[in-house]
């Protein structure tokens, strides 16, 4: 009953901090707008995003066209709001993916220590030695275009820094009273790493997974820009500014949807982020 009434005390706390954060509020309400836009885009967009009108392209913004069309005639708002169930997918997946292999190389490392953690710690040297977003370009070539093949190539880059990062983590755990009385009723070592280790070691890893999904976008896009990631005519917010380059020198305004909608997201998953690391550790409202 105690350890119950705490976690709800904590949990208070939590929300309450979140509550009281403007930046993280303001954040998480345009994020939840996006998200809201890109789920409902069936019912909001005046358009079908596949939708050709040769005698309308190159429309400036308008009111029967928010944010005009493209060199087909296609309403960009329509595609744009659509493009996010791409971007958010693949930003959403990435993170996921990259996260559980991140607890998994992390938590073997961290809690066998000694030649395992080694040889691990060195494998991810070798890797992190590559520049992130080269190595992401190289998997992705290899790997073609698509979204299952953008996040694994996505997720493959960013796995080893979460991984450092929880076996730091693990390092200052495996060693408390409560590991060693474990171990000692002969506990096994899968079992105490998911109900005593990770419970007490995976918070930075968690707050790390939801800054990094705003970056995981602006790769994607970047992917997608290069002509490596979603391809066109899918509306993917990167795919939409590598369909609109070829007329970008006078039809500047096809790019302005797209980076705007990257921008935001990108914004107010930060501002989010920031508070979610304040509001899970008290040090930081000292």
């Amino acid at each position: 009953m105690q350890i119950t009434t705490q976690k709800m005390t904590s949990a208070k706390v939590f929300w309450n901090r979140i509550l009281h954060n403007r930046l993280a509020m303001f954040g998480g309400i345009v994020f939840l707008l996006i998200v809201l836009l890109s789920v409902f885009a069936n019912f909001i967009a005046p358009y079908e995003y596949m939708a050709i009108d040769p005698a309308n392209k190159f429309m400036m913004p308008c009111a029967e066209h928010l944010f005009g069309t493209d060199q087909y005639g296609r309403d960009i708002f329509s595609r744009v709001i659509y493009g996010g169930r791409w971007s958010l997918t693949l930003g959403l997946v990435t993170t996921i993916i990259s996260t559980i292999g991140a607890i998994i190389v992390g938590s073997i490392a961290g809690y066998f220590g000694g030649t395992v953690d080694a040889v691990i710690m060195r494998i991810i040297d070798v890797i992190q030695c590559v520049p992130g977003s080269l190595l992401t370009i190289i998997i992705a070539t290899m790997l073609g275009s698509g979204l299952l093949n953008t996040c694994l190539a996505l997720s493959f880059g960013a796995i080893w820094g979460g991984a450092r990062l929880l076996r730091g983590q693990i390092l200052t755990v495996r060693n408390q009273e409560y590991v060693e009385a474990a171990r000692a009723t002969n506990v096994k070592p899968f079992r105490i790493i998911i109900r005593y280790v990770l419970p007490n070691s995976i918070q930075p890893l968690i707050i790390n997974a939801c800054m990094s999904i705003g970056g995981t976008i602006m790769s994607a896009s970047g992917l997608s820009f290069l002509g490596i990631g979603i391809q066109p005519p899918l509306p993917e917010w990167g795919a939409m500014l590598n369909d609109s380059l070829s007329s970008f020198r006078h039809y500047p305004y096809l790019m302005v949807a797209p980076l705007i909608f990257i921008s935001l997201t990108v914004l107010s998953i930060s501002l989010f982020g920031d508070g979610l690391r304040d509001a899970l550790d008290p040090r930081m409202n000292a």
